[in-house]
């Protein structure tokens, strides 16, 4: 199978329990008492950035962006992207993700952060969050904290904790 067997389109409610359980099969069971878990409650992700992934008609990769600030400063928080276990590698997440970050990049966003493993996600720009610069709701290995600049400079001055922006309309 090859990449373009594969249709992104926006997620649509009637998905939502599928995005669920294909999110247990990628994670784990335990994958909500993660850190970038807390992040994203009381959000819902954003309308028009949370994508799927389809090969025919099964649904075989999603990725979700939910409000946060960084210092009160608005950013997005990408997470969770979760592909088919039996489809890793094959470049259907990083479809997703690319596609996901251009189209906030096209609604006016200019930075994102991300809880991930740096090989992956720097195909797609992500590099490590300098240590001290932002700080989590819970604990987190450093290594894993990553960000990406959509806008050149989005990132500059901005540092503190992050938190849900309660403020994004659902």
């Amino acid at each position: 199978m090859t990449l373009p067997d594969i249709r992104i389109r926006p997620e649509t409610p009637e998905l939502d329990d599928a995005i669920e359980q294909l999110a247990d099969r990628a994670f784990g069971p335990g994958r909500q008492v993660k850190t970038s878990y807390r992040l994203r409650e009381g959000t819902s992700p954003i309308a028009g950035l949370c994508l799927v992934a389809l090969l025919d008609q099964r649904l075989v990769g999603t990725i979700r962006f939910s409000p946060i600030t960084v210092g009160g400063v608005a950013c997005l928080l990408l997470g969770p992207l979760a592909v088919e276990p039996d489809l890793k590698g094959k470049g259907c997440g990083l479809a997703l993700m690319r596609e996901g970050l251009s189209r906030a990049y096209g609604k006016g966003y200019s930075r994102v952060i991300l809880v991930g493993d740096l090989p992956y996600y720097a195909r797609a720009g992500f590099s490590r969050v300098p240590e001290g610069r932002i700080m989590l709701p819970g604990p987190v290995d450093p290594e894993r904290l990553l960000w990406l600049e959509l806008r050149q400079g989005a990132f500059d001055g901005v540092s503190g904790m992050a938190e849900p922006d309660m403020t994004v309309p659902a």
